[in-house]
């Protein structure tokens, strides 16, 4: 097989473990969706979003991978598309989201991450907007990789970062410290002014363009939290 086919994965060779992938995504997905249903939201800078769909320049999502679960919930429905890897945690996540609406492409920055980028060329190219975890899959944590930034130069599209933060949560013990919103928090979600790219930009402008993607992130989180901390205004 080649080495980017997925039924090379070795753990698919196994029905115990076909059985619990099945079984953790249609779990997952229940508990998640079910977590969603208590949780309230205040959002500002939507209109960013809004601009660029209208604009049919379907932008590139970018975040931290330690707000997966409230962005997921939060951005529903929308045929977003992302990268899920290949290995067993990858395919179980990739049930999970699909069934909240959004596309995969399958790969990671080790395997197959050439032709993940390659889905998400084609995903923007016919007006689906994509989104990245910008310190994904392994970190370090809150350091933004350029893979969003180079997306950008070679389509286009804009770089929309934004950043989540729960009024109440747990922290998952995770390189990522995995934020989960308790039940009937309020979650806070602010998105910031797009980030263009010049197309076929060089190193020293992807780089610089990451760097500034990285302040623009943290100062969306700390809009986010003193939004989660004011006094809330629901959605």
């Amino acid at each position: 097989m080649a080495p980017d086919d997925p039924n090379s994965e070795p753990w698919r060779q196994s029905r115990w473990r076909r059985a619990q992938v099945a079984v953790i995504g249609a779990v997952g997905y229940r508990l998640i969706a079910l977590l969603g249903t208590t949780l309230r939201w205040k959002v500002e800078g939507l209109e960013h979003y809004d601009a660029a769909l209208r604009s049919g320049q379907a932008p590139i999502l970018g975040f931290w991978h330690g707000r997966i679960l409230p962005a997921t919930l939060y951005f529903r429905d929308r045929g977003i598309v992302v990268i899920t890897s290949r290995n067993f945690d990858g395919e179980w996540i990739a049930r999970i989201i699909e069934r909240f609406g959004y596309g995969t492409a399958r790969g990671s920055t080790t395997r197959g991450g050439s032709q993940a980028l390659r889905e998400l060329v084609r995903a923007l190219r016919r007006g689906a907007p994509v989104a990245f975890t910008l310190d994904g899959p392994r970190g370090p944590a809150r350091v933004a990789q350029p893979g969003a930034v180079w997306l950008a130069s070679a389509t286009g599209r804009p770089v929309l970062p934004f950043h989540l933060e729960a009024s109440s949560a747990g922290t998952a013990g995770s390189w990522d410290a995995t934020q989960v919103p308790r039940l009937f928090s309020t979650v806070a979600l602010a998105i910031g002014e797009p980030l263009t790219v010049p197309p076929h930009a060089d190193e020293a402008t992807i780089q610089a363009a990451t760097a500034d993607l990285e302040a623009r992130l943290a100062r969306l989180e700390a809009r986010a939290l003193a939004m989660a901390r004011e006094g809330v205004r629901h959605e």
